[in-house]
Order: structure tokens, then C-alpha cells, then sequence
């Protein structure tokens, strides 16, 4: 049988690209189809079509943007690890911090890099990573050192990330972070509720467990996190609400 694997290169290494902006899309498969080793065989613009495409059509790598417009590109790694985790995923985004590169190798992904990468570069790394290699800042780890970078950047960090129990952080939920979306766009508890069909007080407690993840004090500070993380758009933000939602009256 085949190594699709093998170092000497000579296999084709199929890729999915997972980004809700045709002009991306378009610019990474003509880059990716110049290359005789790498295959694109499948596209996809949201998180809940590449969980579904990744099923089907099996890819080596999923070039997947960060910001997709429902799940963000963390929660969409995390769940195409759980199903495979042979899979190599390679975040792109607009927004790089050591922060977000943290949570994103965390969650299984292979590397992180900017939007504006040298072609030459990604092309590199797309080859590094279906070899089982990960990259972080240019540097070339395997699974023992990728860990090790880990554990090192969790103990550097502080704040928001360490919780009283002693817990490190925990990415928000689908759910947590569906109704963080809600509250950029301004929505009150009492909408959100009733454009995602569950009660006030479910809203409320998803809120209350958002605050303490993100160890923020109010909604609008929960938003601006998002925000500053490139966990929302800025085209998308609206001021939120600033009624008493976060009480425990109705």
C-alpha cells in the first residue's frame, strides 16, 4: 500500500480550503494548483459545510480563515481533530496574537499563520504539516516539542486564562459563542432568545458562564474581547445592549 506520507515528496497532498470570501478562495486554489504535489478537492465558506466536506472527501489539510461568519475556525478545528485526527489544519487570519495562537494549537491545529503569508512560505508549511510537522512563528516542532510549546505558553500566561480553580482557559461553547455573536450585533437577551428559540433565563446562564470565561464584567466588555480577537467582524459589531440583562430580573 502507498505512503501518502512519504518524505520523499513525490505524493500529492489533497487539501480542502475553508474560507467565506470567494476572492480568498479563488487566490489560494490557483496558488495551490500551480504546485504538482498539492490537490485542492474541496471548498467550503462555512464551519458546519467543511465538518461535512471533511467527512466525504477526506483531505490531508484543511486551509480553514479563523472569522468564518457561524463557528469560528478554533471550534472547527477542534471538531475536525475529534473526528480525525490525522488531519492537519492550517488557521489563517487577519489577527495574530500569541494568544490565539495558543488557543489554536490547543485546539489541535497544525499551525497559524496571517492572511498576508509569502505564498512561497504557505507552501512550505503545507508541505511541513502533512508530513506531521507543526509550525508556530516559523519554527518547526513535532508532536513532543509542539507540546512542550504548549505547556510553556499556558504557564507565560495569565489573566483571563487562568481561572480560580486552577483551570486554564476553555474556548467558549458553539453555543457560548453564538450568543457572544448576538450580543455584537447588539441584540438584547430577550431577542436572542427568541432568534435562537430558547428561553430568557438559558440566555442569561450562557451569559453569566461567557462573563466568567472571559473573566469581563459586563456584555460590552464580553463584546470588545470578541472583537479585538477577530472572534467577530467589525462590520458586524453594534453597540450592545446596555438594558439590564445581566440582572437576575426579567
Amino acid at each position: 500500500m502507498e505512503n501518502k506520507h512519504s518524505p520523499t515528496g513525490l505524493h500529492n497532498i489533497s487539501v480542502m480550503i475553508v474560507d467565506d470570501h470567494p476572492i480568498m478562495r479563488e487566490g489560494l486554489r490557483k496558488l495551490l494548483e500551480d504546485q504538482d504535489d498539492l490537490k485542492v478537492i474541496a471548498e467550503a465558506m462555512t464551519g458546519p459545510q467543511a465538518l461535512e466536506m471533511a467527512r466525504d472527501q477526506q483531505p490531508d489539510v484543511v486551509l480553514l480563515d479563523i472569522n468564518l461568519p457561524d463557528m469560528n475556525g478554533i471550534q472547527v478545528t477542534s471538531k475536525l481533530k475529534a473526528e480525525r485526527s490525522k488531519i492537519a489544519v492550517i488557521l489563517l487570519t487577519a489577527y495574530d496574537d500569541d494568544e490565539q495562537v495558543l488557543h489554536a494549537m490547543r485546539a489541535g491545529a497544525s499551525a497559524y499563520c496571517p492572511k498576508d503569508v509569502e505564498p512561497e512560505r504557505l507552501l512550505n508549511v503545507i508541505r511541513q504539516v502533512a508530513k506531521g510537522n507543526y509550525i508556530i512563528r516559523d519554527k518547526v516542532y513535532n508532536e513532543r516539542g509542539v507540546q512542550d510549546w504548549i505547556n510553556a505558553a499556558v504557564d507565560a500566561l495569565s489573566g483571563p486564562y487562568v481561572m480560580d480553580s486552577g483551570e486554564h482557559f476553555v474556548p467558549l461553547s458553539p453555543r457560548e459563542m453564538e450568543i457572544l455573536r448576538c450580543v455584537t450585533r447588539g441584540l438584547s437577551n430577550k431577542e436572542i432568545a427568541s432568534e435562537l428559540g430558547i428561553s430568557h433565563q438559558t440566555v442569561k446562564n450562557h451569559m453569566t458562564s461567557i462573563l466568567d470565561k472571559l473573566n469581563v464584567d459586563d456584555r460590552t466588555q464580553a463584546a470588545v474581547y470578541a472583537l479585538q480577537r477577530g472572534w467577530v467582524r467589525v462590520t458586524e459589531y453594534q453597540r450592545p445592549a446596555s438594558e439590564d440583562d445581566d440582572t437576575n430580573n426579567d
